[in-house]
């Protein structure tokens, strides 16, 4: 007779733990129960509800949601990082999002599961100077940390084993350069010897998850092209090669020095100046990234590129034209048009997730669906922890 796995999750979003822990219960022979879901957006569980079917306890709210008595196998949360990302206010815990941990701290404490998984921004590491991450820890690791036993539990640690590390989903089969921590809590009558997941060669690239066929709505208008080309950057330094950093839209929709073609140079030293090869950007909740299907030539000008591969650009236009850097000026004119720039559908962007392409999303609108799959988890990387349970 086959174990049954019983599992439950907050913040559960559109379901990534479900397919990632669908995935491990049929490869190991295991039964999967899902216990409970809660999330608090609507559109988010439209779409939930349409791909995995309605729990049969879906709250809404994780402060007025029951805890189930019987202990899960399972408990997966992933508490809103507002509260903690760079790209946030900052507030911490001082911001009500912030909060939302303890929730899930007195669920782990009540329900007692078997095993929890947290997963979260980067920038909760150094949120308050490192302190709130501490906090977290102090809190989820009575027994130990990383191996590491505690001799001297915080007073309202739970009993597990904890293990944390920072995750990239291109380490791990999937072309987004997407850095997440994850905690791993084991409770201290399991087998805690867990071992993150080693780092594979990506196979798999950007061109990859690219559809044949894209929507005209999802591509650059002529004026957006010709301003994007016009913006007074510096082109010497241009060089789009296979895959580059995200291009963003400046306010009031133009595109500016800053967050133009600086953002792709390959002699600059910053960080922002990196060109990534074959990997895409991390999606944020607009997906405000897109694929330029093409290369610059200093020689040549701009031509499409043979290969397939595409930059990584924002933008939400379509026609863009090609020029030729020897007519010695830095606003290029239009002499061509062989070139089409575009943003990211929103099925390339959950195949950057990993979601299966059976995961249906036109139940809401676009807006929502490019939300949900920045918001949500990568399926691999869930699943490659999950493997590496003793469930």
């Amino acid at each position: 007779m086959k174990r049954e796995i019983t599992t439950g999750s907050d913040f559960s979003g559109v379901g990534a733990f479900d397919y990632a822990i669908e995935r491990v219960c049929k490869a190991k022979g295991l039964k999967h129960k899902r216990i409970y879901a809660c999330d608090w957006d609507k559109f988010a569980r439209i779409t939930y509800s349409h791909n995995h079917g309605e729990p049969e306890y879906y709250p809404k709210d994780v402060y007025d949601r029951e805890i189930p008595e019987e202990s899960l196998d399972v408990y997966m949360t992933s508490p809103p990082c507002q509260a903690f990302s760079l790209a946030g206010k900052r507030k911490g815990k001082d911001d009500e999002r912030g909060i939302l941990f303890f929730n899930s701290h007195e669920f782990i404490k009540k329900n007692n599961p078997r095993f929890f998984i947290f997963e979260n921004v980067k920038g909760l590491l150094s949120d308050d100077g490192g302190k709130t991450f501490q906090e977290w820890i102090n809190m989820l690791g009575g027994k130990s940390v990383n191996g590491v036993p505690i001799l001297f539990p915080h007073e309202d640690s739970v009993p597990y084993h904890l293990y944390w590390k920072v995750l990239n989903s291109k380490k791990h089969g999937v072309p987004q350069n997407r850095e997440r921590v994850f905690l791993i809590g084991i409770r201290d009558d399991q087998d805690n010897s867990f071992r993150f997941p080693k780092e594979e060669r990506l196979i798999k690239k950007l061109k990859d998850v690219l559809e044949d066929e894209v929507d005209e709505k999802y591509f650059l208008s002529e004026k957006m092209v010709e301003q994007l080309l016009s913006s007074g950057q510096n082109t010497d330094h241009l060089n789009v090669d296979k895959v580059a950093n995200t291009l963003r839209c400046g306010g009031g929709g133009s595109l500016t020095q800053k967050h133009s073609f600086d953002m792709i140079k390959i002699n600059s030293e910053t960080r922002r100046g990196r060109v990534v090869k074959e990997v895409a950007q991390t999606l944020d909740t607009s997906c405000n990234q897109g694929v330029w299907i093409g290369d610059y030539r200093s020689d040549e000008g701009l031509r499409i590129r043979k290969d397939g591969n595409a930059p990584c650009m924002t933008s939400s236009m379509r026609d863009s034209k090609e020029w030729n850097p020897k007519a010695g000026t830095r606003n290029p004119p239009i002499v061509g048009n062989s070139y089409s720039i575009r943003r990211l559908t929103p099925r390339e962007c959950f195949r950057l997730q990993d979601f299966p392409d059976s995961f249906e999303f036109s139940v809401v609108s676009d807006s929502q669906a490019y939300k949900q799959a920045g918001n949500s988890i990568t399926v691999r990387v869930l699943e490659l922890i999950l493997r590496n349970l003793p469930l």
